[in-house]
This record gives structure tokens, sequence and C-alpha cells, in this order.
């Protein structure tokens, strides 16, 4: 078995493990096993550097192991995206592969979609505009209601 499947195993099962709930309430037996121990040790330095110690320890290497998790789920999540844009009949198969491209040739893809995005709002105001023509009101920009609340207002 390789060093990297056995770290992959050792990952998961920490993240399984470090994610559930014992894993939090052994977290706070140990710490307030800590806190319990103190007057004995008369809350010395050697005490909190103990404990200060354990956390850095502890933090430094779950910082890898949430890495290596964060990677993995990305990796699964990109490739599933691929495979519904693949499949879907008139997806642009070159977004298959965005992650691989360069910063300039996002870039430019990002451009390319906002055009289209400003072409769309754009078509939508305009459609929005002529069904307003179209009901015999002038586009004012603010929502209309029933006209539920202006009547009882007048008649109140």
């Amino acid at each position: 078995m390789s060093v990297a499947s056995s770290f992959n195993r050792f990952a998961k099962w920490t993240s399984r493990f470090t994610g559930h709930p014992l894993s939090f309430g052994l977290a706070v037996a140990l710490i307030l096993g800590w806190l319990i121990s103190g007057p004995l040790f008369h809350f010395s330095d050697s005490w909190q550097l103990v404990i200060n110690t354990g956390t850095t320890i502890i933090t430094f290497l779950m910082v890898f192991l949430i890495q290596n998790t964060q990677n993995r789920d990305a990796t699964a999540m990109q490739i599933k995206l691929d495979e519904l844009i693949r499949a879907l009949k008139g997806a642009h198969n070159e977004l298959v592969d965005l992650e691989e491209m360069s910063d300039e040739e996002l870039e430019k893809m990002k451009a390319y979609y906002s055009k289209l995005a400003e072409e769309a709002h754009s078509k939508l105001g305009r459609r929005k505009a002529r069904t307003s023509e179209k009901n015999g009101q002038a586009d004012t920009g603010k929502a209309r209601g029933s006209g539920k609340a202006a009547t009882k207002a007048s008649t109140a």
C-alpha cells in the first residue's frame, strides 16, 4: 500500500471521527480534566504549556487533514459538474476543464459570460417594457400591487 493511499485512508477516518459528537465530548472532557488539574499543579507555567503545546500540535496536524478532505471533495464535485456539462445537450464542453486554464483564459471566459448575462438582462428589460406597454402601464421601475391597499386607504 502506498504512502498516499495510507494517508488518504487515515485522513478519511480522522475526518469522520473528529466530526462525530463523541470526539467533541472527548475534547471537552480533556479540557475539563486539564482545568481540574490546575490546582494540583498550582496553575504553573508547565501546566499551561501542556494545553498550549497539545492544542498547537493538534491544530497543525488538522490543517493538513482538513485540506486533504477539501481537496478530495472539490475534485469529486468538479468531476460531477464536468459530467453534467458533458451530458447536457447544447452545453459548452470547453467549460469542462476551466480549473486547468490560466488566469488570462479565465478572465476571457468571465468577460464572455458577463457579456452574455448583460445581453440577457437587456432583453429581459425590453420584454418587461413591451409587456407594460401592452397592459397600458408605464414602466416606472416600482413594483405594483393588486390595488387592494390603495382602495382600502382611499375608503378609510
